[in-house]
């Protein structure tokens, strides 16, 4: 286990830390792995989940159904949905998995997708190529200086035989906004389905789903909204839905009902669970959304204009241009570091850091020794932490005899 060092500074972080319960001893940069939720979130899952437990059978059995119906009906507002046409998922991954897998595939069906994919999600799509498909990935280079490579980059990988497009709405690696919008429509003009990972985009860019006409979306909901771990959804086209089938199959399938879609009586009962992070999305888009005069809007743009603070610090520091422009950027931003040494894993620097108070993620990418550093910026974050940083990573990429 590693230890913080003695030397290490306070976390530095801004007022609104007060509400989160992240430790003070650690400048925490890397709200875009796991999120993290606000005590007054976590206030409200404690009192759902204290109803559970009085009194289970009343819980899941008369009153769950309708606790879903206004949770979705608050994240349907929020992301500009059908509310009927959102199923809660315990994370992205789990709603990548739900399309990919009820698919099915003819030989040499293609599934294209990029090199900035969430590797989770490659492995999705490489589990389909047991079943006849092939995965076709385009290359996006980074860094880069426009949209525009992106679009040019996917659209030369479709074919006929184009299946479905997986894209990143906002890539994990690199953190950067693809120009989903355009991509959607013209792969639709195409006669080529997108699934949109959406894991970064609920509460860091604006959404409207109804709009943008992808098949499938799915987005997390415990990163940028800050709700506990453990909610995500799934969109789906209304001409989308009766072929698709939630990952455990449970009593929704052969349900009498009739009041319901089949595809709202399988996804809203998958069997026993804790539905608790679902029914707190809304106390999280309220809780967010009163902590700034402007309320969502205000926020998003304090974060996105605090990251590239941050990007502009270690660029000074660090020297080199900036890998990608600012209009692709929302509130995550990775730039390239020097080679690591023969051998060294970016974790080994990753480590480095933490041990001095700084948790911040560093990867391997696109393969080493080429490697980058990825900073997030939500509100507990001030320009102090980034400042930290770059004098931190400063030192350690010197030459161990400079040191």
């Amino acid at each position: 286990m590693t230890t913080i060092s003695s030397a290490a500074l306070s976390g530095g972080g801004s007022p609104f830390a007060v509400h989160w319960g992240l430790s003070r001893e650690v400048a925490f940069l890397n709200h875009g792995s796991f999120g993290a939720c606000p005590t007054a979130v976590l206030d409200e899952q404690r009192r759902l989940r204290d109803r559970l437990e009085r009194q289970p059978v009343q819980f899941f059995a008369r009153d769950l159904e309708g606790l879903l119906d206004e949770a979705r009906a608050a994240l349907a507002a929020f992301v500009h949905a059908a509310p009927d046409d959102l199923a809660f998922v315990p994370n992205a991954t789990t709603g990548v998995n739900t399309v990919v897998r009820s698919l099915r595939y003819e030989p040499g069906d293609e599934l294209l997708t990029t090199d900035h994919v969430y590797n989770a999600c490659r492995n999705t799509m490489l589990w389909a190529e047991a079943q006849g498909a092939h995965v076709v990935q385009a290359r996006v280079p980074f860094p880069l200086s426009s949209p525009d490579e992106v679009v040019t980059s996917v659209l030369s990988r479709v074919s006929a035989r184009t299946r479905l497009a997986l894209l990143d709405h906002v890539t994990s690696p690199t953190g950067l906004v693809y120009p989903i919008e355009q991509l959607v429509h013209e792969l639709l003009a195409r006669g080529v389905d997108t699934l949109v990972d959406g894991a970064h985009a609920p509460g860091m860019v604006p959404l409207d789903l109804d709009a943008l006409g992808a098949a499938y979306y799915t987005g997390n909901c415990h990163k940028w909204l800050c709700a506990p771990k453990g909610a995500a959804f799934l969109h789906v086209r209304r001409d989308k839905q009766a072929g698709l089938r939630p990952s455990a199959i449970s009593h929704g399938a052969n349900s009498p009902r009739t009041d319901r879609s089949r595809f709202r009586l399988e996804f809203d009962w998958a069997g026993t669970d804790d539905p608790t992070p679902f029914l707190c999305v809304p106390a999280a888009i309220r809780f967010l959304g009163a902590l700034l005069p402007g309320g969502w809007p205000e926020l998003m743009e304090r974060n996105r204009a605090l990251v590239l603070q941050g990007r502009r610090v270690l660029l000074s520091a660090l020297g080199g241009a900036a890998p990608a422009p600012e209009s692709m950027i929302g509130m995550l931003a990775a730039l390239p570091l020097p080679p690591a040494p023969q051998g060294e894993a970016a974790s080994v620097t990753q480590l480095a850091l933490v041990a001095r108070g700084i948790e911040v993620p560093l990867w391997d990418f696109p393969a080493s020794p080429q490697r980058i550093v990825r900073i997030s910026a939500q509100l507990y974050n001030a320009l102090p932490q980034y400042e930290r940083l770059a004098a931190e990573l400063k030192d350690l990429l010197k030459p161990a005899a400079a040191r």
